[in-house]
């Protein structure tokens, strides 16, 4: 049998080099790229990927917070949940941010008369958040930034936010609270603008359009009733059922998926600009343990 000359090896081998780097080349950039794009949701994460995704947000998370409760006649329950994870998983995809699964424990007793509302009592609301966050610090989130999404929370979370000084936490507490706006984009049809009207349902049309009934928006009336008679400084946990009775103030039917996108690209940016904003922040841990330190011996606190 003749030997082939060495350059015929060589060249026979470069060949082969050639088309193993030509297959295997593509499989290689689609590992690099799979591990480039790290998944924002903490649910779907490996334990080895959370490590590194806890590594990549700065300890940085996400705790969107929803809610279940009717929204008019023609949006789901789940709005105020879908719309803000919505927001918020966008924006981690553009400022790393490890995202938790869904919140929707949070206040809603005002609609408890409606169904498929899920109304928790005051304690479990404020214990199981306090585990919650607590947990996820336990697994590195120094950063936890709470992404309200649903109305009836705006007090319930910078109280929560405030009883974090009762006592000492390695980790801070950070309230997102803005969902649209105050002013620019399309023009707005509807001058009572609350819960499941204009710019909720065009919202949803974004983030869930499959779930948006347009067509029965009107079916129910979203009017201010008028049905309490108090000054504007005086507070009553009845005064939202004493308006909005349908548990819907607006009109849905309003919507357009330009005023959606407008407003949910804003909320997007939003929330991108507070993870920014977070991840920067060296200040708010280090006057926390100031404080929980000065807090053990208040007398020898001096002016």
């Amino acid at each position: 049998m003749a030997l082939r000359k060495p350059s015929a090896i060589v060249a026979a081998f470069a060949a082969f080099l050639f088309a193993f780097l030509l297959v295997t080349a593509p499989m290689r950039a689609q590992e690099a790229t799979a591990k480039s794009r790290l998944s924002v949701h903490w649910e779907e994460l490996t334990a080895a990927d959370f490590r590194e995704g806890i590594r990549r947000s700065q300890g940085t998370c996400l705790l969107p917070f929803g809610i279940l409760e009717k929204h008019g006649p023609h949006l789901p329950l789940g709005t105020d949940l879908l719309d803000v994870r919505y927001a918020a998983l966008h924006a981690a995809e553009q400022e790393y941010a490890v995202v938790f699964p869904e919140y929707y424990f949070g206040q809603i007793a005002e609609a408890r008369h409606e169904p498929g509302t899920i109304a928790y009592s005051r304690e479990l609301q404020l214990a199981l958040l306090q585990e919650t966050t607590d947990e996820m610090a336990r697994n590195g989130c120094r950063k936890v930034v709470i992404v309200n999404g649903h109305g009836g929370n705006e007090s319930l979370l910078p109280y929560f936010a405030q009883t974090q000084l009762d006592k000492q936490h390695d980790y801070v507490v950070y309230i997102f609270d803005r969902r649209s706006p105050e002013s620019g984009g399309p023009p707005k049809k509807t001058s009572m603008d609350m819960h499941a009207g204009e710019s909720e349902t065009s919202k949803m049309m974004i983030a869930r359009p499959d779930t948006v009934h347009v067509d029965r928006a009107g079916s129910e009336s979203g009017a201010d009733q008028h049905r309490q008679h108090l000054p504007d400084d005086v507070y009553t946990g009845i005064w939202w059922y004493a308006r909005f009775p349908n548990h819907y103030s607006g009109d849905g039917s309003a919507a357009t998926q330009e005023l959606g996108k407008f407003q949910m690209d804003w909320w997007i940016d939003a929330v991108v600009k507070t993870i920014r904003a977070v991840k920067a922040d060296d200040v708010s841990l280090k006057l926390q343990n100031e404080f929980y330190e000065k807090s053990k011996h208040p007398l020898d606190t001096k002016p």
